[in-house]
């Protein structure tokens, strides 16, 4: 450990899956140690999502069907505790949750150079887990282990990423679930110069989504409600729809080449009615509900092909790194709170009030 570090930090713990009540905010809680491999960031800030949310809710319990939105405030009643995280496994409480870490090494634990202290970094959100026979499996940070809301983190040396860029600690804490799941589902779509539609496209992976797809040459179709549609289209978005519409009406049967999709729930079917033959469907995330109707049929006379994306190579994040410091990308981050205003942030993400992403901020020394 270094010197001079306290014992005791401020965290927010998730005491069990339900409604912001489950949020503590504690000034007592333990600075954990870098074990070895590991080091211990001191956090600068971290970004809200949708997954904080859904593991809070326990949104992914199979027995959930519907909208991540409608429990968000109060948590879902019929949700099971022991599938409600992403590995299907019950979480251990309490978590610290977080799954947008940025910081500086302070200190690191057997096997790790020192020289890595001092360190600006960003964790992957996805990460590899020590063992594992299954060549996809991989946690969830503030998920299957503690995260960033908190002062302080330990992680695996591994999973922790030096960045050089002039960056606010803010605009980089924006940066590692919204882009890496983006990047991930362009990355497994193999998306090019073709034309892209994207679904939830103001929030903080679709708005990452239509930047990363802009970055690879492609034509974007954004799908967003019609009060952020400049915002959209400023972050490079050729065309905006407004979020309900009639998809094959507004663009046609067999008019785009990708879909990245985010939301799901009732319209999905038109997703597949506005892919080409051949086309390519990617999603990793189900906002307006996870329980669609596919005609199979669809599917196979039109060769369609499916991706769905959770477990990340490596190659996804290493990627995130070099767009940011050679300066191709840049983050949309619509507000900032202090750690201890948690519930205020997560009812604004869930007001989808804002484009981009809302960022906590831990106190300081």
């Amino acid at each position: 450990m270094t010197n001079n570090l306290p014992d005791r930090m401020t965290a927010v713990l998730l005491t069990g899956h339900g409604g912001f009540d489950k949020l503590d905010y504690r000034t007592d809680v333990r600075v954990p140690e870098a074990g070895p491999g590991d080091v211990l960031i001191r956090v600068a800030a971290a970004g809200v999502n949708n997954t904080d949310i859904n593991t809070r809710t326990a949104w992914y319990s199979k027995s959930v069907t519907g909208d991540t939105g409608a429990g968000g405030a109060e948590g879902f009643a019929d949700a099971e505790d022991s599938d409600g995280s992403w590995s299907g496994e019950p979480i251990g409480f309490p978590r610290i949750q977080g799954a947008d870490c940025c910081g500086r090494i302070i200190a690191v634990g057997d096997g790790v150079d020192p020289v890595r202290i001092g360190e600006r970094v960003l964790a992957r959100t996805m990460q590899r887990p020590m063992e594992g026979k299954n060549p996809l499996e991989c946690w969830t940070l503030g998920s299957e282990c503690d995260g960033a809301f908190a002062q302080y983190a330990a992680l695996r040396a591994s999973e922790v990423y030096k960045v050089e860029c002039d960056w606010s600690d803010e605009e980089l804490a924006s940066i590692p679930c919204a882009y890496s799941t983006a990047e991930n589902l362009l990355h497994r779509a193999s998306l090019g110069a073709e034309r892209v539609l994207i679904t939830g496209a103001s929030g903080g992976v679709g708005s990452a989504a239509v930047q990363l797809s802009r970055r690879r040459g492609a034509e974007v179709v954004a799908v967003a409600g019609a009060a952020k549609a400049d915002d959209v289209k400023a972050l490079g978005a050729a065309t905006v729809i407004d979020r309900g519409r009639d998809l094959v009406h507004e663009l046609g049967r067999d008019s785009i080449d990708v879909v990245i999709d985010l939301v799901a729930g009732p319209q999905w079917p038109q997703l597949l009615d506005i892919l080409r033959i051949g086309g390519r469907y990617a999603t990793a995330g189900a906002i307006a509900g996870p329980i669609v109707e596919l005609d199979v049929r669809t599917l196979y006379l039109k060769d369609l092909t499916f991706f769905g994306c959770t477990f990340q190579e490596a190659v996804v994040f290493e990627n995130l790194i070099g767009y940011i410091e050679r300066g191709e990308i840049r983050p949309v981050v619509a507000k900032t709170y202090p750690l201890k205003d948690i519930v205020s942030a997560q009812e604004d993400f869930l007001a989808k009030t804002y484009t981009g992403k809302l960022v906590l901020v831990p106190p300081k020394e």
